[in-house]
């Protein structure tokens, strides 16, 4: 039990690096919170400092969910302490609870007073390790949308909404076995619901048609 307490909140840790902030801090000296939006994350990188190190931001916040699942979850040595009803062997299991366990630390992350970012990069990063087909139809859901509208926010709800729509229209429409199917379904609902929450003042914005568009080609 010690031992997964031990890689959950290395985990947490590790998605609670503050990317966003480190970067702005080093390359403009600004605070990446106290403009644009005021979010810690990849899309407010990407209005004020230009699209290279927006890019470079959401690349490093996907990192962190893959070394939670990659790196982390092989620390975990013990047998699994409860009853794994999953069909999902104990190590995936622990795989997929330390990817979440980054994808909280980066959007309530401790070393930044537990203001983060919104969790889509840092998702994508440990998803990309289990449902890799999937996340790469989802990858291309974001970029039409946000070719199309030019609004980073749509994209990702619009990415995050087509996931678990994806998920179910390759196991029971073209018959693709996905393993884990009925855990994983549930599980990327409620990935789904969370970042749905962390984006409702971008629905609010989206909705008042307030929210601030992205330039591809905006130099900084």
């Amino acid at each position: 039990m010690l031992n997964l307490i031990f890689v959950v909140v290395l985990s947490y840790l590790v998605g609670s690096i503050p990317t966003s902030i480190i970067l702005s801090k080093l390359v403009k000296g600004i605070d990446i919170r106290q403009h644009g939006s005021g979010n810690a994350g990849g899309t407010n990188v990407f209005r004020v400092m230009g699209w290279k190190w927006g890019v470079l931001t959401i690349i490093l916040d996907a990192v962190k969910g893959a070394i939670a699942v990659v790196v982390v979850a092989r620390l975990y040595l013990d047998n699994f302490p409860f009853n794994n009803i999953t069909p999902f062997d104990d190590f995936t299991l622990v795989q997929i609870i330390c990817g979440v366990a980054a994808v909280i630390g980066h959007i309530w992350t401790v070393f930044a007073g537990f203001r983060g970012g919104k969790g889509i990069a840092t998702a994508l990063g440990f998803l990309l390790t289990l449902i890799t087909i999937d996340m790469l139809f989802a990858l291309i859901v974001f970029t039409i949308t946000v070719t199309l509208s030019r609004y980073i926010s749509l994209g990702s709800l619009t990415a995050a909404v087509s996931l678990p729509i994806i998920l179910v229209i390759r196991e029971n429409v073209f018959d693709v076995e996905i393993p884990g199917y009925q855990t994983i379904l549930p599980f990327v609902i409620g990935l789904v619901l969370l970042v749905i929450y962390t984006h409702r003042k971008n629905i609010d914005r989206l909705i008042k048609g307030s929210e601030n568009k992205i330039s591809l080609f905006k130099k900084k």
